[in-house]
């Protein structure tokens, strides 16, 4: 996939669970794949790949792309202007900020994105609104091979936002796995 930013090679998550593989803080496959993860088979081609991560583990993640291209992705600038930005060493991420695009090399093709959760103490919030939180132990899961996805009830959350035609497919894939405690919590 390109865009005007450039085109994307994702990685696949296994390689991503070896990069992250020394990471003291926790991470989770994001989006698509983490349904994907969730239903041990990849039901579709994927055009990009997510890793999520608690804001309050920024320096530690950030670290882990040293020498690479790592660009925040601005959504409050003008239409039109280039969105993204360095995020430097040891800087912190503005608030405004939850989409991180990552690449080993400018001239490279992007290979994921890093998205931030906020936290208030064992409680994960969501962007959309506060009142939607739980407990960080709820966030996600892992695979019999260890590595860690998004809970599907909270991935949907996210995906019902822009319905997309690919959106509309993977809920209907993954609603019939969910059991009825994440159905509940997805009904809310």
């Amino acid at each position: 996939m390109a865009n005007q930013f450039g085109s994307w090679q994702p990685w696949q998550p296994e390689k991503i669970a070896k990069f992250f593989s020394t990471l003291t803080v926790p991470w989770w496959i994001a989006g698509g794949w983490a349904l994907d993860l969730f239903l041990g088979v990849q039901t579709r081609e994927h055009e990009d790949i997510d890793v999520l991560f608690l804001r309050r583990d920024q320096h530690e993640i950030r670290a882990q792309f040293q020498g690479w291209d790592v660009q925040e992705a601005h959504e409050e600038l003008l239409p039109g202007s280039w969105p993204l930005q360095e995020w430097k060493q040891d800087m912190l991420l503005p608030a405004s900020v939850h989409d991180i695009w990552c690449r080993p090399h400018e001239s490279d093709p992007w290979a994921l994105q890093l998205m931030v959760i906020d936290t208030d103490h064992d409680q994960w919030i969501s962007r959309r609104t506060a009142q939607i939180r739980g407990s960080l132990s709820t966030l996600g899961g892992v695979t019999r091979d260890g590595i860690p996805y998004l809970a599907p009830e909270i991935q949907l959350l996210y995906k019902a936002k822009g319905l997309r035609p690919k959106d509309e497919v993977d809920f209907a894939r993954t609603l019939p796995a969910l059991d009825e405690k994440r159905r509940e919590w997805l009904a809310q």
